[in-house]
């Protein structure tokens, strides 16, 4: 089957409308590259942003249905090229910036035009087509030269209403899935917060603890200052440390690891150098983020910069308990409520710390709450990444019969 460049399917038009509101405009609801990127389809009643426009703006860029919207740049460029199909739209929905329209021409039908493009064939040439280094994009030209399969009319309905019925199904199993990963998820965290405030043996006497965000605690526990268990580390970096990252993912670990796991380069400080604070396995580190992400706990033996806290702690505790105490959710919402300032960002300290009591039990009995959450933690876990390759696979399956169908691989007739 003949493939035909997008410039004669489609009048293709990029949005420079941003998110500025600006006096004498008229406010109009503004699809932005989040709607197109997390939706096939573009409706009226989505909660679109707030935003202004020109009369010429509102005119070139207001939103059709049968219109399909790319996204036309991005750091990622296998995000670039992702579409989405304009099902209804009002007179106030103009299309934003970072998304191109392509309003198609006469025998092209929309529907058609937006599966043909989420196919492998359309998807590789935009990968080809973009251009950039750290922000990648595709201009009119690559666009315009994107070139997929155009039948007749007719068939292009055809193969159109088989695979909305049959992406219909396979994104209901993905939803249905997905509905399951969340549920694993908080099932997750409800076991680490009871199991670190109230224990893991169910027939334990209860009392006050004294402090709010514990609550009732097993009768033999304390509830106990927090530098009472940990001191911050004055010890500076040795000869020889290699340089640590503090992330809320994998935990304290050499920046080079981090740099692989993550894809990209880390900005080295350059200043402070000889203020860098050693770390040895098992530390915790108070970083920037730990009033929202708690604290993190050293995999590697190293040095963090001078604006982090490490924190050694006392023979009363097991590292692997207070890991997934000051971790849990319950923590994270205590350490937030001894904010006082306004002004976001601003570094957390060890007064904040301090400021919240956590519980102190015998070591044995930390060892053993420990040890239930590791089975717990890593049967939930498993869990969730033979559902997330199941998705995969549906997600395969989607994009293989989408790409098999606009190619004419299949007979659309015949499909299920």
């Amino acid at each position: 089957m003949k493939h035909t460049p997008l410039r004669y399917l489609a009048r293709i038009q990029n949005s420079n409308v941003d998110k500025v509101i600006e006096d004498g405009e008229t406010p109009v609801r503004l699809c932005n590259y989040v709607h197109v990127f997390r939706n096939d389809k573009i409706t009226a009643d989505m909660a679109f942003d707030q935003g202004s426009a020109t009369k010429m703006e509102r005119k070139v860029f207001a939103l059709n249905p049968g219109d399909v919207i790319i996204t036309k740049d991005s750091e990622d460029p296998r995000e670039i090229g992702v579409p989405a199909l304009v099902v209804s739209s009002a007179e106030d929905i103009v299309c934003g910036y970072h998304l191109t329209i392509l309003r198609p021409n006469e025998g092209v039908h929309g529907p058609y035009l937006f599966y043909g493009l989420c196919s492998k064939v359309a998807q590789e040439q935009f990968m080809l087509s973009a251009r950039g280094i750290t922000r990648f994009g595709l201009n009119q030209t690559g666009i315009g030269d994107c070139a997929i399969p155009l039948p007749s009319m007719a068939r292009q309905v055809e193969i159109a209403n088989m695979l909305e019925r049959n992406t219909r199904l396979i994104d209901d199993m993905i939803k249905e899935k997905s509905g399951f990963i969340t549920l694993l998820q908080e099932k997750r965290v409800a076991e680490i917060s009871h199991a670190v405030t109230k224990g893991i043996n169910p027939d334990t006497p209860m009392k006050p603890s004294g402090a709010d965000w514990l609550g009732d605690v097993p009768a033999h526990w304390d509830a106990v200052p927090a530098n009472w268990l940990f001191q911050p580390s004055k010890k500076l970096a040795m000869e020889g440390d290699q340089l640590l990252s503090a992330t809320q993912k994998y935990g304290v670990i050499p920046l080079a690891e981090f740099e692989e796991l993550a894809g990209r380069k880390v900005t080295l400080a350059l200043t402070n150098l000889e203020k860098r604070k050693h770390v040895e396995v098992g530390d915790f580190v108070i970083s920037m983020r730990s009033m929202d992400g708690g604290l993190e706990r050293a995999r590697a033996r190293g040095s963090v910069r001078s604006s982090y806290i490490v924190l050694k702690f006392t023979d009363e505790v097991d590292g692997r308990f207070y890991g997934y105490l000051l971790k849990s959710n319950l923590f994270i919402q205590a350490l937030r409520l001894t904010a006082n300032f306004v002004r976001d960002g601003q570094d957390m300290h060890f007064g904040h710390f301090r400021a919240v009591k956590l519980p102190r039990l015998p070591c044995l009995e930390q060892a053993a709450i420990a040890n239930h959450l590791d089975r717990e933690t890593t049967r939930i876990d498993g869990l969730i990444h033979e559902t997330e390759h199941s998705i995969a696979l549906l997600k395969e399956k989607r994009a293989a019969l989408i790409t098999a169908a606009v190619t004419g691989k299949i007979n659309v007739r015949n499909a299920a």
